[in-house]
C-alpha cells in the first residue's frame, strides 16, 4: 500500500472524528493486519480509536502514532461487513462488554491533551495491563504486560511471553519509540487473568 501524505492522514482522521464513521487505519507493513474503529481523539502525535474487532464488537481503546499510519480508508467492503456485524452485536447485547463507551463518558478528558500520556497514566495508576507496539518491531511483535515504572521519557514493562510462562520479563521502552498502545479491552482482560493465576503478586 502506498503511504499517504501525513497531511492527508490527519485530514481523514479529523473528518472521521467529526462525522463519527468507521475507518480502517493501516499502520503496520503489509495489508494483512490493520485497525478498524471510530476516531475519538487526536493530538499532535497520536490518534485515539475505539477499536472494533472482526466480530463487530468493541475490542478496547488504541492510541496510534500518526506518523506510523500508512493510510486511512472509509467505505470499504470490509468496513461495510464490520458495520453489519455491529448491528448483530448491538441486537444481542455484546457490542461493548468492556464498557468502553461508559468509561469514555465518565472520563472525557482522556480523549484530549496528550493521548499517549493519558493512556499510560490511566493504565499505570489503575494497575491495568496494556499491549505496546514499538517502532523497532513494527507489528512483528508487541508486548503485553503491566507498567512497573513510568516517567516522561520511558517506561518499564513487566510482560509475559505466551510461549514461555516460566517468569515475567522486563522491557524498558522509550515513549518516543511507542507506535501504538492498546488498553481497556479484550487483551487487558485476558492479561489480567494470566497475571492473577500465573503471576500473582506476593
Amino acid at each position: 500500500m502506498t503511504k499517504m501524505a501525513e497531511n492527508t492522514v490527519r485530514e481523514r482522521l479529523a473528518l472521521a472524528k467529526q462525522q463519527g464513521y468507521l475507518v480502517e487505519v493501516h499502520n503496520l507493513p503489509g495489508d494483512d493486519y490493520f485497525n478498524v474503529g471510530f476516531v475519538v481523539g487526536m493530538d499532535q502525535l497520536f490518534c485515539l480509536l475505539i477499536s472494533i474487532d472482526w466480530d463487530g464488537k468493541i475490542n478496547g481503546l488504541i492510541v496510534i502514532r500518526i506518523s506510523s499510519i500508512q493510510a486511512v480508508l472509509k467505505q470499504t467492503d470490509y468496513l461495510t461487513t464490520v458495520s453489519e456485524k455491529t448491528k448483530v452485536a448491538h441486537r444481542y447485547h455484546y457490542f461493548d462488554v468492556w464498557r468502553v463507551q461508559k468509561f469514555l463518558d465518565e472520563h472525557p478528558a482522556i480523549t484530549s491533551g496528550n493521548l499517549l500520556e493519558n493512556a499510560l497514566q490511566d493504565s499505570y495508576s489503575n494497575d491495568l495491563p496494556v499491549v505496546i507496539g514499538t517502532r523497532k518491531y513494527k507489528g512483528n511483535d508487541d508486548f503485553t504486560g503491566k507498567i512497573a515504572q513510568l516517567d516522561r521519557i520511558q517506561l518499564v514493562l513487566h510482560y509475559f511471553n505466551e510461549h514461555d510462562l516460566s517468569s515475567l520479563w522486563e522491557y524498558q521502552v522509550l515513549l518516543a519509540q511507542i507506535d501504538y498502545l492498546r488498553f481497556r479491552g479484550t487483551q487487558m482482560a485476558t492479561a489480567q487473568q494470566i497475571f492473577a493465576d500465573i503471576f500473582p503478586e506476593d
